[in-house]
């Protein structure tokens, strides 16, 4: 265990990512660690790793310098700031916030320069890869920070990740999740649609996929949601939800429409997402999209 420059660090939000990233945070850093999220279990099993558990918020914000949030979306992440006694109304000279999620581009600017009008910094670190990249401490991280906050943040990101970039000022890293993301589901859906129409038209799904790996369509996405979820059909509940998904490819086209561009694409797999939810997908891992496919034809 290495021994991070001492200070408690706090932590909100343990949910399917929040809380394999925190107990990495925990256990490498050998840190003291305040954390709180709305469900105990995740708090229990992180007090069983020495964590302190908070009763709030507020509490939170008022004991650290160094906040970490992992939330579900800019929903939450602005109602956690803007709470009456959220953090925004906590925050001080010199606090540091975090914020791991995926949320839009103009909420996260925005709230960095209302808590930069009180002295403090909010910057952006969200993640890519999956839930068990969060468990094994290999997750890709983007950061949307000045220097010298990225200089005390990276040395806690680099115990959950492999790959921590620095992508620009504060909103960067939020582009770079959003437009990865936005990829990974059109990617998503051309896998569904690859395997739909060449399994019914005959070839076996796991020769399919195993020859595509080896020619120019190989990708991430081929060897992770197309072999281990689509190929077996494995949908599970506490991987990466279709409704998250939905929420994410939002902001892609949102940030699209800011910008003057359009986004086909895009919307196409937001489309099959919303299909896919609105036939009872909306807590499965979200390549279960193929199913809407496999009711389809032959």
């Amino acid at each position: 265990m290495s021994k991070d420059k001492a200070g408690t660090v706090g932590f909100i939000g343990l949910g399917v990512m929040g809380e394999p990233i925190c107990r990495n945070m925990l256990r490498k850093s050998g840190r003291d660690f305040l954390v709180f999220d709305l469900n105990d279990a995740p708090l229990q099993r992180l007090a069983a790793d020495g964590a302190r558990l908070a009763p709030g918020i507020a509490s939170v914000a008022d004991a650290v310098d160094l906040l970490f949030l992992s939330l579900p979306g800019g929903k939450e992440v602005e109602a956690v700031c803007r709470a009456p006694d959220g953090l925004l109304a906590k925050a001080r000279p010199g606090q540091i916030i975090v914020d791991m999620s995926t949320a839009p581009v103009g909420l996260t600017r925005t709230l960095a320069e209302e808590f930069a009008a009180r002295g403090s910094v909010f910057c952006d670190a969200p993640v890519a890869r999956t839930r068990q990249a969060a468990i094994d401490g290999t997750l890709s991280i983007m950061v949307g920070a000045d220097e010298a906050t990225y200089g005390t943040i990276r040395p806690l990101l680099e115990h959950a990740a492999s790959e921590v970039t620095l992508c620009g000022p504060v909103g960067c890293g939020q582009i770079v999740k959003i437009m990865n993301n936005m990829v990974l589901f059109q990617t998503v859906v051309a896998l569904a649609e690859a395997l739909s129409i060449g399994g019914k038209a005959g070839i076996d799904e796991k020769v399919l996929l195993e020859t595509m790996s080896k020619g120019s369509s190989d990708s991430f996405a081929l060897r992770n949601h197309g072999m281990k979820a689509m190929l077996p059909r494995s949908f599970p509940d506490e991987a990466f939800p279709t409704d998250y998904a939905l929420k994410d490819v939002s902001y892609a086209l949102d940030l699209a429409r800011d910008v003057g561009v359009t986004a086909d694409g895009a919307q196409l797999a937001s489309d099959m997402l919303k299909r896919s939810s609105d036939a009872g997908n909306g807590r499965a891992y979200f390549p279960a999209l193929i199913r809407l496919l496999d009711a389809q034809g032959k």
